[in-house]
């Protein structure tokens, strides 16, 4: 409505999202020791490598300018491509690269990043990503 203020996200949403983004030097840092561990099978670091071209490619299957899924493509692949690295790479190997505490890289911690995150999305994204999840973690379990 005209002349309320615009809501603003819930403190812990905030809170965990901060949170999240203080966390990116420590992700970045273990991706760096995971491309240079030479445990790392050498396809997954070429799919990373890729997937970043990618993401930084200015031609992509979807167009960026199409408002959420121009960007979305992008994500998409970089993250399958740092799950399987991840993946592949094993628990051992991940944690010799990782600087904070183990439980941040937990399936809950990454749930309950993913859910602060998608407070930001449109409704029908947030519901679609959350799906997605929950998808994820009971396959998991």
């Amino acid at each position: 409505m005209i002349g309320e203020s615009p809501r603003r996200p819930r403190t812990g949403a905030r809170r965990t999202l901060v949170a999240a983004i203080a966390a990116i030097p420590r992700y970045l840092r273990m991706l760096a020791g995971l491309i240079m561990d030479p445990r790392v099978h050498w396809l997954d670091k070429l799919l990373l490598a890729g997937a970043i071209a990618y993401a930084i490619m200015p031609i992509d299957l979807i167009p960026d300018f199409i408002p959420v899924i121009g960007q979305a493509d992008d994500v998409f692949f970089l993250m399958l491509a740092v799950r399987r690295l991840i993946g592949n790479a094993g628990r051992r190997v991940v944690l010799d690269h990782w600087t904070g505490h183990p439980d941040e890289l937990s399936d809950e911690h990454l749930a309950l990043t993913v859910s602060a995150a998608a407070f930001f999305l449109p409704r029908t994204v947030r519901r679609r990503l959350e799906r997605r999840t929950r998808r994820e973690a009971r396959r998991r379990a």
